[in-house]
């Protein structure tokens, strides 16, 4: 059963997957640190995007909003984190990775 968190999550610094930057998608960090304790990210489950119908824009152009990552942890939980590729008017700008749920 997976318990609902929904908290900003700091990436480790100098851990970001640089390949995937090239590619134009966000550098999955090889370790993220929440609630005052640092996980690793032992293996990559599954990835996916979410999409949303562009706000004003003619012709339904759709936009990519967030990306999704399934995650097994240095401690054998699963977390699912999210990446937004912008932030809101009242969100923080450096606050981008999301821990959005955890599977024990």
């Amino acid at each position: 059963m997976a318990d609902f968190i929904s908290e900003p999550i700091v990436p480790q610094t100098h851990t970001g997957d640089t390949a995937a930057m090239g590619r134009g998608e966000p550098g999955l960090p090889r370790a993220f640190a929440w609630r005052e304790a640092v996980s690793s990210v032992v293996e990559t489950l599954q990835g996916w995007k979410q999409s949303q119908p562009e706000g004003g824009r003619p012709g339904g152009e759709r936009y990519l909003r967030r990306h999704y990552y399934r995650l097994r942890m240095s401690d054998d939980s699963i977390w699912t984190v999210y990446f937004i590729r912008h932030t809101p008017k009242s969100g923080s700008p450096k606050q981008r990775w999301f821990l959005y749920s955890i599977e024990t």
